[in-house]
């Protein structure tokens, strides 16, 4: 038995016709490795009616999927908060489709029961068990005994003033409810038994927004070490986050975008009054303005920087946890760049991790950047 080499993306959506383009520039890597997983971020499905009370997204083509396949991702996790924006018919389709396609699936299923189950695979002569879960909103997108959904992590907010000043700036405090840690805690724990590596993906974080990690962003992937996983994984914000190391085992906190190209978060998007509402919106929370050089990709512009996390797991468990530096061009496609030209990337993680208060240090080894704390 060999060590298994892990390769870990970040957001996918796939909304724009030829997404294996997309995908070009890292399909090489991708497909040198023993698994690769992914967040896919939106439904596949050709049926859609409304059932989200946030801001739908609209479910892209089941047929882009196969994109993924061709690359070698062995598994979608799908908990998230766009996932059941098609309803129980949008998680159907994209389950048939990624499982027709011979892609493992954890984090959505017609029940909480399916929501909450793992993905088991195998990579290298081991077994790897991923659960996935979405730790934001929106509620009615979240699975039940008998509703078809996503896995999740219930976190909380509260707001304190620490000052005599109503209505001032408040200090905000997240924590994730005892219940559904416990629940965490209990699926990680049975995987554990079931599995050589256990992978947990988090959809947690504040969109949009430099370096920032929430208090329960912290205390939910610590809460998945101490359980049992051996690599957790953060997706959502749309933009990179610090790397941590606790007790051996890495957080990659955010991993940022991918391949994530849509028309539907667009400024001139007025497929439904909620969409041209909040790309209005989105200008007014987090003080940007997509570039209108790209259509396609109406995101941050500090989100360009992005990476694949790269994790070997040795025969004794050991985790080495690196990632390969990437650049989203002006074709949207992320572009995996070596040490020379990877600076620039590798340079925004130390200032987004220092921001963060976080100590992990970067520094290349081959064509890979490994992370020490």
């Amino acid at each position: 038995m060999r060590h298994v080499r892990i390769l870990l993306l970040g957001d996918l959506i796939l909304d724009e016709p030829d997404p294996g383009a997309l995908l070009g520039p890292s399909r090489d890597l991708l497909r040198a490795a023993d698994l690769v997983v992914g967040q896919v971020e939106v439904p596949h499905s050709l049926r859609w009616s409304v059932h989200s009370t946030d801001v739908p997204a609209r479910p892209s083509d089941p047929s882009n999927l196969g994109a993924l396949a061709d690359v070698g991702l062995g598994v979608a996790t799908l908990a998230g908060n766009h996932i059941a924006d098609a309803g129980a018919e949008g998680i159907d389709d994209t389950i048939e489709t990624l499982r027709g396609l011979g892609i493992a699936t954890a984090g959505a299923g017609r029940d909480i029961a399916e929501a909450r189950a793992p993905a088991l695979v195998a990579a290298a002569g081991r077994r790897v068990g991923v659960l996935s879960y979405n730790c934001v909103g929106p509620r009615d997108g979240w699975a039940r005994p008998s509703k078809a959904g996503c896995a999740y992590v219930e976190v909380l907010t509260h707001y304190e003033l620490d000052h005599a000043g109503p209505g001032g700036p408040p200090r905000i405090f997240t924590f994730a409810t005892p219940e559904s840690l416990a629940a965490l805690r209990e699926d990680v724990a049975a995987l554990r038994e079931q599995a050589d590596v256990v992978i947990v993906a988090l959809h947690k974080g504040l969109g949009h927004v430099r370096a920032s990690l929430a208090q329960y962003e912290h205390d939910v992937a610590r809460a998945a070490v101490d359980a049992g996983a051996d690599i957790v994984v953060g997706h959502h914000a749309h933009i990179l986050r610090a790397v941590e190391l606790y007790r051996g085992r890495p957080i990659f906190h955010g991993l940022g975008n991918f391949v994530t190209v849509t028309r539907a978060l667009s400024p001139d998007n007025t497929e439904t009054p909620e969409a041209a509402a909040w790309a209005l919106r989105r200008v007014e929370l987090f003080g940007f303005v997509p570039d209108p050089a790209m259509p396609t990709y109406p995101f941050h512009p500090e989100s360009r920087n992005t990476m694949i996390a790269d994790c070997t797991v040795g025969q004794d468990g050991t985790v080495e946890a690196a990632f390969v530096p990437c650049w989203i061009d002006d074709e949207a496609r992320p572009v995996p760049l070596g040490p020379d030209g990877g600076d620039v990337v590798v340079d925004y993680v130390s200032a987004i991790t220092q921001e963060a208060g976080i100590e992990t240090s970067y520094r290349w080894v081959g064509d890979r950047v490994v992370c020490t704390a």
